[in-house]
């Protein structure tokens, strides 16, 4: 149960690091805006995915990746002079498709959910449950 802990501590703790890493010490042209959006360290802390939001097109994104991945030795070599850990975990970018997700269920839910209004009977009970309220008042 503690490992586990652990293991999310170090992963957030990673995560902050390392998107304060990108953004003032990482020089390449390639790595733009960056969102770390979470870290996921494998149980042995051989390596960790870190997964990144980036704004532009797909071709941009990939460039951003490609020099991110450029940029992880750099990243892992300065993480191992700032943690109080016995080995960092080895670097690997990947983008977070968890919006993309999000967006297709939503859309699936738009497709089987109706509209309001389209409801099945919910508006038009309460309307007359109104005008018989409005009437009684009368």
């Amino acid at each position: 149960m503690s490992g586990r802990k652990r293991l999310a501590r170090l992963n957030e703790q990673l995560r902050r690091e390392l998107s304060d890493l990108i953004r003032r010490q990482v020089r390449d042209p390639r790595v733009g805006q960056v969102t770390i959006t979470g870290v996921d360290v494998a149980g042995d802390l051989g390596s960790a995915k870190v997964y990144v939001r980036t704004p532009g097109t797909a071709g941009e994104r990939e460039d951003t990746l490609a020099g991110l991945a450029a940029a992880a030795p750099f990243l892992r070599t300065t993480l191992g002079r700032t943690l109080r850990v016995r080995r960092v975990p080895e670097l690997r970018f990947q983008p977070d498709r968890s919006y993309e997700h999000a967006q297709r269920i939503e859309q699936v839910l738009s497709e089987v959910i109706p509209e309001d209004g389209e409801a099945s009977g919910d508006e038009p009970a309460d309307s007359d449950s109104a005008d018989a309220a409005s009437e009684s008042e009368e």
